[in-house]
Formats: structure tokens, sequence, C-alpha cells
């Protein structure tokens, strides 16, 4: 066999088999998985390999079992027997397979946490992907720990309906809706589901990086005076449905110069677009050509029919300017990036945007800024 004359000794082998000393056994153990795991094996090799495999598995010793599934965790080396069997065993020997391997299927996975204890359940949580068929599994029958390791998990692939039996199943618990609620992406039924049941700090974490229906982030706007919780500047940036935004918006008498100005600082380009179209009271495709007008005529004759103040049309134009100067370069791809390049270059510019607006602005540059070095640190 490669493995045994080129990296290895008949020596390794027989301590393996015959050796007086567990630890003995499991420094031969180790010896031996990483040799397996390293070496390019033709197919009967491998099967020679896997042989050698089950041997260590069902060594009495957990110190050799343990020294398979540790070295082995993350290899595909591992028969899918052998794996399952490990599985089955102790703590210290199955936490690590359960962990990483990559031998298991889903179907694997579900059984485990099904047929499972806690721990095992948690440790299925932790894994590096988890697919919505075992996540499925997890928030139907895990224990509350597991359910709360798989949410905060965001390689853990749930639909709309896990998120919402897990918080059936955990209303009361503080740890699995902070779980749910800083998830990366949230079904926007979810997030709203969850504004009502979580504190101040959770809640504004919510409004301010994920989508809400108009309704809500209007409701939460216009409502919450103390909590001050939500930025329909950020909210035009995330809605899925830009038209029907802008409709409410218009209809509580919220889309305002200002919001407007402050939405295309930011880059938010069909906001504004929708927007001046539903003021101008004409259709959008109308008045994406006026806005992207390349001449002097077209911008300013839409601007002026949606009845926005002739003060800022400089400053509109520039925000314009700016956006397509940043498109030619490239610069749409990182959209953080993007972000807080467009808002250096229109407050850099000389515009008649009012104090408050241009103090709005630099303080959310600050943020942006603050939030692409912390990534770029993490």
């Amino acid at each position: 066999m490669a493995t045994t004359r080129t990296a290895l000794t008949d020596e390794d082998i027989r301590i393996l088999v015959k050796g007086a000393s567990e630890d003995d056994r499991a420094v031969a153990a180790h010896k031996l998985c990483r040799a397996i795991d390293r070496t390019a094996l033709s197919d009967d090799d491998r099967e020679k390999a896997h042989d050698i495999l089950r041997i260590m598995a069902a060594d009495a010793a957990e110190l050799v079992r343990r020294a398979l599934a540790v070295t082995l965790r993350a290899s595909d080396m591992i028969p899918h027997d052998v794996a399952m069997q490990l599985a089955r065993d102790v703590e210290s020997v199955a936490l690590p397979i359960l962990n990483f391997s990559p031998v298991f299927t889903d179907q694997d996975l579900e059984d485990i946490v099904r047929l499972g204890d806690p721990v095992r359940q948690v440790a299925v949580a932790k894994r590096p992907v988890l697919s919505e068929k075992v996540t499925t599994a997890i928030v139907e029958v895990g224990a509350e720990k597991a359910v709360e390791v798989a949410c905060s998990n965001d390689n853990a692939h749930f639909g709309e309906r896990g998120l919402q039996h897990a918080i059936d199943r955990f209303a009361k618990s503080e740890a699995i809706l902070e779980a749910v609620a800083y998830r990366r992406v949230l079904p926007m039924a979810v997030t709203e589901r969850l504004i009502q049941m979580v504190g101040d700090q959770v809640r504004d974490h919510l409004v301010s990086h994920h989508a809400l229906s108009p309704e809500t982030a209007l409701q939460l706007a216009l409502g919450a005076k103390e909590r001050a919780a939500i930025d329909l500047v950020d909210q035009a940036g995330r809605s899925a449905d830009v038209k029907s935004f802008v409709f409410h918006l218009k209809k509580a008498e919220r889309l305002t110069p200002s919001l407007l100005l402050r939405a295309l600082a930011h880059g938010h380009m069909a906001f504004l677009e929708h927007a001046i179209s539903e003021l101008a009271g004409v259709p959008h495709h109308r008045a994406w050509l006026m806005v992207h007008d390349a001449g002097p005529l077209g911008l300013k004759a839409i601007y002026e029919r949606a009845g926005l103040p002739a003060r800022l049309y400089t400053a509109f134009r520039c925000g314009i300017d700016v956006y397509h100067q940043l498109e030619r370069e490239g610069g749409l791809s990182d959209r953080e990036r993007f972000q807080e390049t467009m808002l250096e270059r229109f407050l850099t510019q000389p515009q008649p945007a009012t104090r408050e607006d241009m103090d709005y602005l630099m303080e959310k540059l600050d943020r942006i800024r603050r939030d692409v070095r912390e990534a770029a640190v993490a």
C-alpha cells in the first residue's frame, strides 16, 4: 500500500493493532490518519486505508478513536459507516466529526438531530454549512441551545417557515429572538414580526439592516418619536418594491425634497427616479430618460414639473453627475465603498443643501467609514 510504503512503516501498523499502551496506539493512529489524508491513493489503496480506519474506530481505547476523529474531522477519507459509528460514540469522539465531517448526507444529519441528544444537536448546528432540510429538523425538535446556535450560524440556510417556527417555539427566549434578528438576511415578514417582540437595541438593528414594508416603515417613522428607530433613507435603499415604497411615502406626505436629496447622496438612484416620477405624474421610463439626460434640459424640466424647490436644483444636479461619474469608474460593485465615495464627493462639491441635510450626510459618512473599517478588521 502506498501509504505504508511512502509515509509509514510496518511498525506503525503493528503498534496500532497490538500496541500494549493506548497512548502508543493513539500516536500511531494519529500518524496513520495524517498520512492517509495527505497521500494520493489509488482505489485499491483507499480501500486498504478504509480498513485501517475501521480498526481504529473499533479500538477499545477512547484515546485512539479520538485521534481518528480529530485528525480526520474535515476529511472525506473517512468511510461513511465509520463516520456514522463515530457520531454515536462518546462526546469527545463524536463532536469533532459532527462539527465538520463532509461525509454525512443531509439525511444523516437530520436523523442525528431527530434521534440525538442536545449536545449532538448543537454540534450539528455549528457545522460550516447547513441545508434547509437540516435546519428544519433543528427548529422542529432541537433543544433551545441547538436552535440558538443554528440561527446564529449565517451559513445555515433557513426558509421563512423555519425561522417563523423557531420564533413560535421559543417566543420567550431572548437568546433565540436575538439570534434570528442578527442574521445577515431575513424575510421581511420575520423582520416585522420580531420588531414587535424584541427590545429597543435589537429593534434598532432590525430596522437599520433589513427591509421593511412601506406600511411598517412609515408606522415606525411616524409613531416612535422617542425611539427614532427608523431611517427612511436607509429603507429607500433596501426596499425590494421601490415604486410601492415611494407611493406610500407620498400618500403619507413624507416624499420631501430633503428625503430625495439624502437618498440621492447615498446613491439610491432607483428611489430618486421613482420619486420624481411620482411627484411629476409621469411614467417611470419617461422620468428615467429625463433624470439621466446628459444635456442641460431634461433633468431641469422633470425637476420643475415635480415641484421641487429651485434652490436645491444645483445640489440634485451635482449628486446625479457624481453618480454617473462613479458608474463610469466601475464603482457600483462594492455597495459600501460606493456609498462612502458618493457621500465624500457630494459633500465636497459646492451646492446649496441645507445645514441640516449636510449634518445628516456627514453623520452617515462617518458611520459608513466606521462600518468599512470594522469589516476590514474582521
